[in-house]
């Protein structure tokens, strides 16, 4: 379900529609609550933060994680052999995945810069921010536990094993997750043309950390760019195949085609393209 525009509407209809069974009731309010949440968050309708300034991790960047997150738990329900997710389990990770960005926000009296500075505590951030709004939403302290848990797998250097997850169910959650993070934008059709926008939040990010010149991945976007393509076999799919357990295979159709992987390799072809000119 690849698409160019995402709403939140749009996809809290879709989350609906695509779950294997019936939603329960307090599976549902949750889905409606953390959207609302999320949409006020990024619009800069909450009271505590301001409007996201980002030009790369958005609202639409979020959008698109939790569709292919939406993509993984239908393809979950399809295998036989596989338990599918409850409905409760499933408004937990779409909780997850909606919230695992949020740490990017600034708070409404932060006047610097805007949250790319905030790129290394993002994840973290993240999760403080779930702890504080989610108990308003009817979560335990396990489930927000567990939420936390989950974003956590999104991190870059995220290790996986050393996360202490309350369950089995809860890893596999969290292996969606950090999946739907990854594939979700890596085959967004607009890609491409956002790379300029991620490259200018890391050297915010490195600037407000004051990485020496030497020290930065990248020194122009063009860079960044000419080194996608390595990332992706070299770090990005390895770690979706061993850290995250081959789960982005369920994305698979039954004519053996993985449309997110095939437009994964047509973003990547553009931006060899573009580096090069």
């Amino acid at each position: 379900m690849i698409s160019t525009h995402c709403t939140v509407e749009s996809t809290l209809a879709a989350a609906k529609t695509q779950f294997h069974g019936e939603l329960s009731v307090c599976a549902g309010e949750l889905m409606d609550g953390v959207s609302v949440v999320v949409a006020d968050l990024f619009g800069g309708r909450h009271p505590s933060y301001q409007k996201a300034d980002l030009m790369y991790h958005d609202l639409d960047h979020t959008l698109k994680a939790t569709t292919c997150f939406i993509d993984l738990a239908l393809g979950l329900s399809q295998k036989a052999e596989l338990t599918p997710l409850s409905a409760r389990q499933y408004a937990l990770g779409y909780a997850a995945i909606m919230l695992h960005d949020c740490g990017y926000l600034k708070h409404r009296n932060d006047l610097s810069g805007t949250g790319a500075k905030y790129t290394a505590l993002h994840v973290e951030r993240s999760c403080t921010l779930a702890a504080e709004l989610l108990p308003q939403l009817g979560c335990s302290a396990a489930e927000i536990a567990g939420i936390a848990n989950a974003i956590r797998c999104t991190g870059l250097t995220s290790q996986i094993g050393l996360i202490e997850f309350q369950s089995a169910n809860e890893r596999l959650t969290g292996c969606m997750v950090a999946t739907a993070d990854y594939l979700g934008q890596m085959a967004d059709p607009d890609y491409p043309a956002k790379l300029p926008g991620l490259f200018a939040e890391f050297e915010e990010s490195n600037d407000f950390n004051q990485v020496p010149a030497e020290k930065r991945l990248f020194r122009t976007a063009k860079e960044l760019m000419a080194k996608t393509t390595g990332f992706w076999n070299f770090f990005a799919l390895p770690k979706l195949e061993k850290d995250y357990e081959g789960v982005y295979r369920w994305l698979t159709k039954p004519d053996g085609r993985n449309p997110y992987l095939e437009a994964v390799s047509v973003n990547l072809a553009r931006i060899e393209k573009m580096a090069a000119e």
